[in-house]
């Protein structure tokens, strides 16, 4: 058997059991790994539906190029679609968004036009206005409007919603989801209640969002509409699509939780996840005082993490928010405050090892022989030396070095380190992941732990 196209593989995805990231919940935890799909992404479904409705409408005409605003995402499940029909598209996206997605998005064909993130829905600059206004200019182009195109929604109903009543023999009990343009969410809803009406739907939006607000008093509240880091959930508007009679309650994730989710799922449980997967985990965790011990909970994995690497799975990324905490020698060392080991050879000249210092401004140093390090020499010891014995400058290295730095293992938490680090022992000296020696001093550690 052979799929004549890619767009044939969509849908389908697995359903995995959550076993560690979710201990102490009693409840049956399932993921539907929606990367599964080809282009990694719930999207491709919705790709492909709202081109077939085009179609047959004759809004999409052959030769036709597609026009989008996405946030990455839905423009792959387009540009897939697009591939196997002979269709040309422009997407335009936010600023916010990883250059992962920009990137994949090229990589299929489309045109990318980025737009500022920090800007009103109806500013003539935002992405949903860019778009709007190149479908209005460009000849046999077609404008899918995700947002506000029940086609959305339809495909979930038709595929994503049966799949999960199937794959649960019709046992789940809640459905979690990521709140955005509502056609996930909404669509899967509408047919679990169908089936089953006291099926409970949670979805999860983020701060800086008004949907929660919205499904709580009918209205948008300007107060809470403020921009996010978190990709893939939350609006500025709210998009037709949406059926709040439908979904029982709305649960706000911060951007720092979701990232530090998905890592943990990553690492946990070998789901490689992108950023909405661990917003929509930390949401369900937030509530899990809620849950009975035989409930069936079915929570969807949107996307895969490979959209994020240079976000949330990015260390440097994350320490400059703040969010990923600095425990052992090992964080020092990969978030490049501790330096790569300069030294000096002990047959070398003192003032050798002053210019050496002087230029590459550090403190102290190690001293080598034969590839051992057998002493270290310091600034301060130097100039104490000196000032007795000036003529010391042209004197080896070996004569006036100190004991040898210590050399302790990369796991060695910063508590153990700051008691090691001393005036008696000014540094301490370890390896990195390739055996690459570093040093590191007190100031390294008061730099990491002061951002």
């Amino acid at each position: 058997m052979y799929y004549n196209h890619i767009t044939e593989t969509i849908g389908n995805t697995p359903m995995v059991k959550l076993n560690v990231v979710t201990k102490g919940i009693k409840a049956t935890i399932l993921a539907k790994v929606e990367s599964f799909n080809p282009g990694n992404s719930i999207k491709d479904r919705i790709g492909l539906k709202m081109i077939e409705e085009a179609e047959k409408k004759g809004l999409l005409k052959p030769g036709g190029t597609i026009i989008e605003g996405t946030s990455g995402n839905t423009g792959m499940g387009l540009a897939l679609a697009a591939i196997a029909k002979g269709y040309k598209c422009i997407f335009t996206t936010t600023e916010k968004q990883s250059k992962e997605k920009a990137d994949i998005l090229k990589a299929v064909g489309a045109e990318v036009i980025v737009c500022p993130t920090n800007v009103d829905p109806d500013d003539p600059r935002s992405y949903y206005s860019v778009s709007r206004r190149l479908s209005e200019e460009t000849p046999n182009s077609w404008y899918p409007n995700q947002y506000d195109n029940l086609n959305n929604r339809l495909a979930h109903y038709e595929s994503t919603g049966p799949e999960i009543w199937k794959q649960t023999e019709g046992k789940i009990t809640h459905l979690v989801a990521g709140a955005g343009t509502g056609g996930t969410i909404t669509g899967c809803a509408q047919f679990l209640k169908e089936m089953n009406p006291a099926i409970k739907v949670w979805a999860i939006d983020t701060f800086g969002s008004t949907l929660k607000a919205y499904h709580e008093t009918g209205k948008t509240d300007e107060k809470e509409i403020y921009p996010y880091i978190t990709e893939g959930i939350g609006e500025d508007i709210i998009p037709q699509n949406y059926d709040f009679s439908l979904i029982d309650h709305f649960e706000k994730v911060t951007d720092k939780d979701a990232a530090l989710m998905a890592r943990e799922i990553t690492r946990k449980e070998g789901i490689f996840v992108g950023y909405s997967c661990g917003s929509a985990l930390a949401g369900l965790m937030q509530m899990k005082h809620s849950l009975k011990p035989d409930d069936v909970v079915v929570i969807i994995f949107p996307d895969h993490g490979s959209r994020y690497v240079g976000k949330i799975y990015n260390d440097e990324w994350m320490r400059d928010r703040g969010w990923l905490s600095v425990k052992t020698l090992r964080d020092i060392i990969e978030s490049r405050t501790g330096s790569l080991l300069l030294s000096i050879e002990a047959s070398q000249l003192v003032a050798d090892a002053v210019q050496k210092m002087s230029i590459n401004n550090i403190d102290q140093m190690p001293v080598m022989e034969k590839g051992t390090m057998i002493g270290s020499i310091s600034e301060t010891g130097l100039l104490l030396k000196l000032i007795g014995d000036a003529g010391l400058k042209n004197h080896a290295v070996s004569e006036v070095m100190e004991k040898p730095f210590p050399v302790v293992p990369a796991e060695t938490t910063i508590e153990k380190l700051s008691g090691m680090i001393s005036k008696e022992v000014p540094a301490v000296v370890t390896h990195d992941s390739l055996n690459n020696l570093h040093i590191v001093t007190k100031s390294d550690i008061i730099r990491v732990l002061s951002k």
